[in-house]
Parts: C-alpha cells; sequence; structure tokens
C-alpha cells in the first residue's frame, strides 16, 4: 500500500485540514500519516482560536513517521508560524521524499487568517523550491506573485511568475472566479488548463485541503503530476456535487461520495 504524510493543522469540525486529508487520502486507497502543526477551534462559520504546536515537537512527530513509516508522498498544509516553517523546510531537506505538494493556506474560505507575514515569506523562499507543485488560489496567487488576477491570462501569468521564482509546479486554482472552475497546472515544460463546471454551492469548506491531498495521493500512486491534478479534480467536483449540506455556514464536502453511491446501488 502507497503511503502519504499530510502536514497540516486540525480542524475540529473535521471539514478542512488534516481531517479532510484523512478522509480524503483513504477515499483514495493510500495509507495516511499525519503531523499536526496547529489545533483550531473552527466550524462552518469560522475560526475562533489557532494554537500552534511547538517547533520540537512537530520536529519529534517528523522524524517518528520517516524513520518508521517513509510515506511516498508529503502534503503539506498549514503553517502559522515561521519557526513552524523552519521545522518542515529542514526535515524535507533531511528526510528528501520523492514527491512534495504544497498547499500555501494563508486564509480560510470563512475568512480567517491562518499564517503570519513572515511565515509566509518564509514558505515561499525555503519551502516552494523543495515542492513539486503547489497549488495556490487565486487571492493567494495574488499575494505570491504580486499581480491582480482577474482573467485566464492573469492566472497563466502568476503562475509563470511563481513558477520562474521558485523553480516548482503551480496549479493555480480558479474557483474563487465564482462563474468558472477552471484551473491552471504551469511545469517548466508548459501549462494545461484544466475545465470543470462551475457547481453553485456554498459549501467549500476545505475544498483547497481536499484538492492538495488527492493531488498527493496520486502522484504516490506514481501518476505523472498532470494526470494526478486531472484526478484529483475529478474528485473535489464529485465530492462538491454530491450536495452534502451541514453547518450553518460553508460546510463540509462529502470526502465519501464514492462509498455512499456504491452502497446505494447495491
Amino acid at each position: 500500500m502507497k503511503t502519504v504524510l499530510t502536514i497540516a493543522g486540525s480542524d475540529c469540525s473535521g471539514g478542512a485540514g488534516i481531517q479532510a486529508d484523512i478522509k480524503t487520502l483513504m477515499a483514495h486507497g493510500v495509507y495516511s500519516m499525519s503531523a499536526i502543526t496547529a489545533l483550531t477551534a473552527q466550524n462552518t462559520t469560522g475560526v475562533t482560536g489557532i494554537m500552534a504546536v511547538e517547533p520540537d515537537f512537530l520536529a519529534k512527530q517528523l522524524d517518528a513517521v520517516f524513520t518508521d513509516i517513509r510515506p511516498d508522498a508529503v502534503k503539506i498544509g498549514m503553517l502559522p508560524t515561521t519557526e513552524l516553517v523552519r521545522v518542515v523546510v529542514d526535515k524535507c531537506q533531511e528526510y528528501q521524499p520523492e514527491h512534495i505538494v504544497v498547499d500555501p493556506v494563508m486564509v480560510s474560505t470563512s475568512g480567517s487568517k491562518l499564517i503570519d507575514k513572515s511565515a509566509r515569506e518564509l514558505l515561499c523562499r525555503k519551502l516552494f523550491p523543495l515542492a513539486e507543485v503547489v497549488t495556490p488560489n487565486i487571492p493567494e496567487a495574488e499575494v505570491i506573485a504580486g499581480r491582480e488576477i482577474r482573467t485566464s491570462e492573469d492566472m497563466e501569468m502568476a503562475a509563470r511568475i511563481i513558477c520562474a521564482k521558485y523553480r516548482c509546479s503551480v496549479l493555480c486554482k480558479g474557483g474563487h472566479a465564482q462563474t468558472e472552475a477552471d484551473d491552471y497546472l504551469y511545469m517548466e515544460t508548459g501549462g494545461v488548463w484544466y475545465r470543470g463546471d462551475f457547481i453553485d454551492t456554498h459549501n467549500t469548506h476545505g475544498t483547497g485541503c481536499t484538492l492538495s491531498s488527492a493531488i498527493a495521493a496520486n502522484l504516490a500512486k506514481d501518476f505523472e503530476l498532470d494526470v494526478s491534478v486531472s484526478f484529483a479534480k475529478d474528485y473535489v467536483a464529485g465530492a462538491l456535487a454530491d450536495g452534502l449540506d451541514l453547518g450553518h455556514g460553508n460546510g463540509p464536502l462529502n470526502h465519501a461520495y464514492r462509498f455512499c453511491s456504491s452502497a446505494e446501488s447495491e
């Protein structure tokens, strides 16, 4: 069985972060492991508290995983402080995982800030160059590339800028465009668009976490990056279209929709 490690924050309401990652990885048939970077008090309406773990403890979690069950791929999500970014960079350099997917989590779906400015800058400068692919949404790509994104051409240019600056492939996610769900993957060998039907739902809590984890799962299963992104996008579209409706705000996806469909058909 292929193995994937997720390094991210915990979402007590289960829709995003570590919880969404583990559900996604299980749905893809890979063995999931986790290193928790922070505890959050959050639900579908927002984040009310963040408690980052001690850097030394995050390092111990990573050592425990890598020295026993080596992951075939690593997904990295919320890293709220500079010290935690440094730990992850050091451990990735030490253990050299074959595939690293970085979801540069900066703001939650509900609009809560999840990383400080110095941590964001270090994340880009030190961790992005170690990644196989980074997966910013439009607001994140605007910050990282330093330019406004209003059109598909803007998405392409932002992805090229990030790729050239940090030497990693970039998946610029278009879900924040409101009227379409087209994503653009740019690699040093060229770019490709992934077209998708816009699903009219406010229940998008954890979409970014889910997509990046699905990409990591597919990379662990030895699919090429462009294929991994295509499969991951199809999975997220299915989880959104399932229509799960929980909570009073931006509800979660149904990560188990494939299993539910199978059970109903029997």
